[in-house]
């Protein structure tokens, strides 16, 4: 699993119109990172890691407006943060055409929305068995893929 680099890091980026030098945050890019992969998310996740990356607010913030607790907040959008630096989901999702919508379907439940085995298996209509079935052949195209 890779782990997001919190260090601000400054490197120098040359603009290729003007030709000028400038220092670029490499956690800009680990956010960017983020922004774009959050559009896979439902409604409630993309609204929460809208908030905190592109809004600025803290988890406090977002607690008070959701009305849970903000250990809540902050453990869910670490959650949502590691699973979209992962790149299982992205590798998944650039070789979908190897999968029928149901497999889709069950890869988004465990990548995207942290479902365990037996709730996607109930969501689904479908046997645990096919969910491991199923989360296999996707392990197996991603160490291929790595």
């Amino acid at each position: 699993m890779r782990k997001i680099n919190f260090n601000i890091d400054l490197v120098e980026s040359k603009d290729k119109s003007s030709g000028e030098v400038s220092k670029v945050s490499v956690f800009s890019n680990e956010i960017d990172l983020l922004r774009s992969r959050a559009q896979i998310l439902n409604g409630r996740d993309r609204a929460l890691m809208k908030m905190h990356l592109e809004k600025g607010s803290s988890f406090s913030q977002i607690a008070k407006l959701a009305g849970v607790n903000e250990a809540t907040i902050a453990r869910r959008i670490h959650k949502l943060t590691r699973r979209l630096v992962n790149g299982e989901y992205i590798s998944f999702v650039r070789n979908r055409r190897l999968f029928n919508s149901q497999e889709q379907a069950i890869a988004r439940d465990h990548y995207v929305m942290g479902l365990g085995q037996k709730q996607i298996a109930k969501k689904r209509n479908t046997s645990v068995y096919r969910v491991r079935k199923v989360q296999a052949k996707i392990q197996r195209l991603i160490k291929t893929k790595y």
